[in-house]
């Protein structure tokens, strides 16, 4: 009769490196119980890492800096697929990712249809903030990136420089998306999402 740790390993070892791991991944193989035991067993034994909270790793290792945990970036990914709830980014982390901020946030801060919740990665923190369905509508990545970067960035402080970034980004955009994004959009963070469709 095989455990349920030498199962779960023998999962694990079948899975890409760099895959995160949830307790829920192995329901199959045992109790609630047992396989928290099991992962903690092969924490312990270095088999796998903990990322966060309940959430594992199964490291890459890379020959110059060895182990390459995921980042928080991925873990938000990952609780988003595991939860199926949507994610938008959002405040200074929404600004680094349209690239309007070469600050690396601590905090990512996502509006979310899931459950409010922080969790810790590492020295970052990812912190999901229930919101209306309206400020989850958005389709297109880069647009809804844009709607709540100008969110943060605030009606009276968008410099040109900032402003002509975003529309050479917005017109990356599915022009479909982009037009559906901006009826969605406050006013005046319209006016300036129009200039990528009408220029």
């Amino acid at each position: 009769m095989q455990s349920v740790e030498y199962k779960i390993e023998k999962t694990i070892k079948s899975k890409p490196r760099g895959s995160l791991l949830f307790p829920e991944d192995f329901s199959q193989k045992g109790s609630a119980e047992s396989v928290r035991k099991a992962l903690q067993n092969l924490k312990e034994k270095g088999i796998i890492k903990s990322v966060a909270h309940g959430i594992y790793v199964r490291p890459i290792i890379d020959e110059y800096i060895g182990e390459v945990l995921p980042t928080a970036e991925e873990v938000a990914k990952a609780i988003a697929k595991r939860d199926r709830i949507k994610l938008v980014p959002t405040g200074a982390y929404a600004l680094h990712a349209l690239g309007l901020s070469t600050q690396i946030p601590l905090k990512l801060v996502f509006l979310t249809d899931g459950a409010p919740r922080t969790i810790e990665v590492g020295k970052r923190t990812i912190k999901l903030k229930k919101t209306t369905p309206r400020n989850l509508k958005a389709r297109g990545e880069i647009s809804s990136l844009v709607i709540q970067a100008l969110r943060e960035i605030g009606k009276d402080n968008v410099t040109a420089e900032e402003q002509g970034k975003i529309i050479g980004l917005l017109q990356k955009e599915d022009p479909a998306d982009l037009k559906y994004d901006i009826s969605l959009a406050p006013e005046w963070i319209r006016r300036i999402m129009k200039q990528a469709v009408y220029d």
